[in-house]
């Protein structure tokens, strides 16, 4: 694990056309994405539900409070919990960043593993070069879930990914992309970075970046809906919120 400094990240919602600054506490992040043991590189296919379980798992075995209460698909995260957790979509941008602000924080060949370098899985970490928090492969080699919801209004309970894969074409491994799956989906190329932190500021239901009120108001969308909109519906029935149309921050 690697401890990073608080600082500021910078978040774009293309959807809504906003933006927002989001101020971090102090965290660690580990400094590549999860090896299992029986093998030298990332696992390729794990998904958000056996990512969140595996934190568990690492916390119970340190002794350590789980962030996590899983009761068949409900995962609620107590941001009081000083175990093993997923990163927040803001955190993981602020680590991969590491102080830059372009689409990369070096030249893809040399701290990337992409399509440009023709491979055909996952490769070990730490071959590339770090980033300047001396995290390895924040981009490219494979996907990593965060704790976000990817857009409560558009795709349900899809879970946010980041970082590109080892297949993926240089357009799409760049520090702001978003891509985002069912937590129950199997995917080729996806793996898992771990973070820790108790970082709630004294509230419960908010920790670095993220809000559950914000993904609360952001499934309340009113009116017609577009085609292939499908609001996650259990939030839904858990809020009665009013219309989120003054709702002016990015999820």
């Amino acid at each position: 694990m690697m401890p990073l400094p608080a600082g500021t990240v910078r978040l774009h919602d293309a959807r809504r056309g906003t933006v927002r600054d989001v101020r971090l506490a102090e965290f660690s992040m580990s400094t590549s994405a999860r090896v299992p043991a029986w093998s030298d590189r990332p696992a390729p296919n794990i998904t958000w539900f056996g990512a969140v379980k595996y934190c568990n798992l690492l916390s119970e075995d340190a002794g350590l409070d789980p962030a996590y209460s899983i009761d068949g698909r409900q995962v609620d995260w107590d941001v009081t919990a000083d175990g093993y957790r997923l990163p927040t979509e803001a955190e993981w941008e602020y680590a991969c960043r590491a102080g830059t602000t372009g689409a990369h924080y070096g030249d893809l060949r040399d701290i990337a593993w992409t399509a440009l370098d023709d491979v055909d899985s996952a490769q070990p970490p730490k071959v590339k070069l770090p980033n300047g928090f001396g995290l390895y492969d924040t981009l490219g080699n494979v996907w990593e879930w965060c704790w976000d919801y990817l857009d409560t209004a558009r795709y349900g309970d899809y879970r946010v990914l980041r970082g590109g894969s080892w297949s993926d074409p240089p357009w799409s491994v760049r520090a702001s992309v978003r891509r985002g799956s069912a937590p129950d989906a199997l995917i080729d190329g996806t793996g898992l970075r771990i973070a820790r932190g108790a970082l709630n500021g004294g509230e419960s239901d908010a920790a670095q970046g993220w809000s559950a009120s914000r993904d609360r108001e952001r499934a309340a969308v009113k009116g017609p809906l577009p085609v292939g909109w499908t609001p996650h519906r259990e939030l839904l029935e858990a809020a009665s919120l009013p219309s989120p149309s003054s709702d002016r921050t990015t999820g």
